[in-house]
């Protein structure tokens, strides 16, 4: 649920670059159906990767031909017991692979005739509505599905939590910042929402729905939606561990009760291989049924894609391409565990990872990719780039932001540091620095130099006008060109400008302290002004930087105090920054200070101090913007 999305989309474009010391070369095509070749070739990539990144645990089982094939599991469940793990017994936090089983929750009441995908949400909803930001466009479930319900990402204090899910929606509704259908932003939100409703058409508290109409169908005797889990599952959930200096500490278990249908489960990978193998043989396992078999057909085909050229999103499900091979699934990540299931209709093949730590997602993310380069290897074309490209390249050229990110709150200043940036190269190419080389393929459409796996699709306004891409691995995640208002290039720069004008001013106070006692009068008080500008904008920054190291791991679960406190600051500053204006006006008008050139000096100063003031204005840091 809370994965760092540059962190993301690094790993889809660099390629996967952590296996690429595989030590197993490519393997027959027919050795997919060997167990022994298979599980050597899972140890041979997971035990180094998990030696390397201090990861404590893992599970991974595989669905082939109609049955469970290869489950297995990897370091402790407990380390201080010794307890390893066992895929039929521990439990793993699947994250927001839990959204599938409130997807199915969805359709089968669709199948009752108590919901219909495109009726209006607001219509399900009974003690709040969501805001009609967009007259005349409402939401809908099939628009929540395919992760194009327009909210604004958030989660800053309150992702984990134990209110009731009827309150957290309530309290923490998000702002809508795109009509519905428009844009991809993937949102812990919505599917929330979709639980609530499946939870007032079933009258039926949404974990006990979920319980009663696919666990227990299922026969999924090891997982669960209730946090904590209970009592019969108690000391069988993997512990969540930090590798910090020399040991692996113990981490508090995430709590995600408020949030439920968007990632609350634990599951154990044998358990996880039935709703699998439910999903490929229509609805149907070991005799039970969840869903029609028209139904799982529905929710198995494309609903949305920004670009149709590229995968997309089915009712749920996340369609990729391996290869050649269509696959659809769900990848999932908490803070200490990062999961995904994998599921191949046509090959008939389920893949379910799981593994915790706060480095595991490296592990996690190259299973299924290595998995099919092994097994099912293609041979990629050489790409040639178009004559004349240069002439029409200089449109795609600039930065771009997930939609999926927030607008509001203080969570904004996570863009401050701007997002992936398209450029030229002198080979008629485009370049993600440090990420991956692009060429045109068709009209606003690249394909990765190399590897050819990823695909990069922009979208143009009628007039012409480039106003966004998406990523082909990212299809729940649509980005749009930041304006230069909002570009780093922009921001950056003139803050690291006034830090060093505030650096300069404090120095220069130190060194010349003792000409600084003899000032008299109102000279004094615009140099005093100066200092305290510089000293109270230092310490946003400083002081931030502390509290906010400190207070990290708690930040999905409340606003601490500390953090409060230092909001204090920033206002503190814009204060300063103002009195320093008004100091800056005077000492003009009355010919302070000793010239020109020391008049200039403190115009400058007070212009990092107004830029600065903006700045906390724009990335809402000025003020108690939060919604905890």
């Amino acid at each position: 649920m809370k994965r760092n999305l540059l962190i993301q989309l690094a790993i889809l474009l660099i390629g996967l670059s952590p296996i690429q010391n595989f030590p197993l070369k490519a393997l027959e095509t027919t050795t997919v159906d060997n167990q022994g070749v298979v599980e050597a070739f899972l140890d041979g990539l997971i035990l180094p990767m998990m030696k390397a990144r201090n990861v404590p645990s893992g599970v991974v089982s595989i669905v082939k031909g109609g049955k469970l094939f290869l489950t297995k599991g990897y370091g402790f469940q407990d380390i201080k017991k010794s307890i390893p793990v066992d895929p039929t017994k521990t439990l793993f936090r699947p994250g927001s692979i839990s959204k599938l089983f409130t997807w199915v929750s969805v359709m089968q009441q669709v199948e009752q005739g108590r919901l219909d995908l495109d009726a209006d949400v607001n219509s399900y909803l009974k003690s709040f509505q969501v805001a009609d930001t967009y007259p005349g466009q409402p939401m809908t479930l099939r628009h929540i599905m395919t992760h194009t319900s327009g909210f604004e990402d958030g989660g800053l204090g309150y992702l984990s939590g134990t209110i009731s899910i009827k309150e957290a929606l309530i309290r923490y509704q998000p702002e809508r910042v795109n009509p519905p259908g428009l844009q991809t932003a993937y949102s812990n939100y919505a599917t929330t929402l979709a639980g609530l409703i499946v939870a007032n058409v079933s009258g039926l508290e949404f974990r006990a729905y979920v319980q009663r109409n696919i666990f227990d169908v299922l026969g999924m005797d090891n997982s669960t939606f209730f946090e904590p889990v209970p009592d019969k599952l108690l000391g069988t959930v993997a512990q969540p561990y930090s590798y910090e200096g020399v040991r692996y500490v113990v981490k508090p278990s995430e709590i995600i009760s408020s949030f439920a249908p968007a990632g609350a489960m634990s599951a154990t990978a044998t358990d996880m291989a039935k709703f699998a193998l439910a999903i490929m043989n229509g609805g149907i396992h070991a005799g039970k049924r969840i869903l029609e078999e028209e139904t799982v057909a529905q929710m198995l085909t494309r609903n949305f894609s920004q670009d149709n050229r590229l995968m997309g999103l089915t009712l749920g499900f996340f369609e990729a391409d391996r290869n050649g091979h269509r696959i659809v699934g769900h990848g999932g990540d908490t803070q200490y565990f990062h999961s995904d299931l994998t599921i191949d209709l046509n090959e008939g093949i389920a893949i379910f990872t799981s593994f915790s730590g706060v480095a595991a997602g490296t592990i996690r993310d190259a299973i299924v990719p290595t998995f099919y380069d092994t097994f099912y290897a293609k041979e990629l074309k050489k790409i040639t780039p178009p004559v004349g490209f240069a002439a029409r390249a200089e449109k795609y050229v600039g930065s771009y932001n997930f939609w999926r990110s927030n607008f509001s709150t203080l969570e904004k200043v996570g863009k401050v540091a701007g997002g992936p940036s398209i450029q030229l190269s002198d080979r008629d190419t485009l370049i993600a620095p440090g990420l991956a080389e692009f060429v045109e393929i068709d009209k606003n459409l690249f394909q990765s130099v190399g590897d050819g796996k990823i695909k990069i699709a922009f979208q143009e306004s009628s007039e012409g006008e480039i106003t966004g891409m998406v990523i082909n691995e990212a299809p729940s995640m649509s980005l749009y060109k930041v304006p230069f208002i909002e570009s780093a290039g922009l921001h950056l720069p003139l803050l690291g400008f006034s830090i060093l004008v505030f650096i300069h001013v404090l120095v220069r106070r130190i060194y010349q302290r003792n000409s600084f006692a003899q000032k008299t009068g109102r000279l004094k008080k615009v140099m005093q002004a100066s200092t305290f500008l510089a000293a109270t904008n230092l310490s946003v920054f400083l002081v931030g930087a502390i509290v906010l190291s400190l207070a990290a791991e708690s930040f999905f679960t409340e606003i601490p105090v500390s953090v409060k406190l230092w909001l204090c600051l920033p206002i503190l500053g814009l204060i300063a920054g103002l009195y320093h204006l008004y100091c800056c006006v005077v000492i003009w008008r009355e010919n302070l200070g000793a010239g020109l050139w020391a008049r200039i000096r403190y115009s400058v100063v007070t212009f990092c101090g107004l830029f600065i003031g903006w700045f906390y204005y724009y990335w809402n840091i000025l003020g108690f913007q939060y919604l905890a």
